[in-house]
């Protein structure tokens, strides 16, 4: 399962308003690449083919399989600090992630 923090869902549903994507699913997948090897993917999607859907704080999330074994107990964050803004993945598996947060190792 994937948990979605507060700010994170108010972050979506603004971007969902912003885009005219209300009514989307957001899709999380992983993909080859970054400076760790891996890199998180978000998009917004109604296509549910063999994905896995999850609800955590009224978010609809859609992961395909392969993503799955890489998702699995990841707490999706925002963060809109000093520091940076962006979505944040607190994902357990990782063994090591880049400076930037958007790539990650297992």
């Amino acid at each position: 399962m994937i948990k979605v923090t507060d700010k994170a869902k108010n972050r979506i549903q603004e971007l969902q308003t912003a885009e005219s994507e209300a009514g989307k699913h957001l899709r999380v997948s992983v993909s080859g690449g970054g400076c760790s090897g891996l890199m998180y993917n978000l998009s917004f999607d109604n296509e549910v083919e063999a994905d896995q859907i999850f609800e955590d704080n009224q978010v609809k999330i859609l992961v395909d399989k392969k993503s799955l074994l890489y998702l699995l107990g990841t707490t999706l964050d925002f963060s809109d600090g000093l520091n940076g803004k962006g979505f944040q993945f607190i994902n357990p598996n990782a063994s090591r992630t880049c400076g930037c947060g958007e790539s990650f190792a297992v």
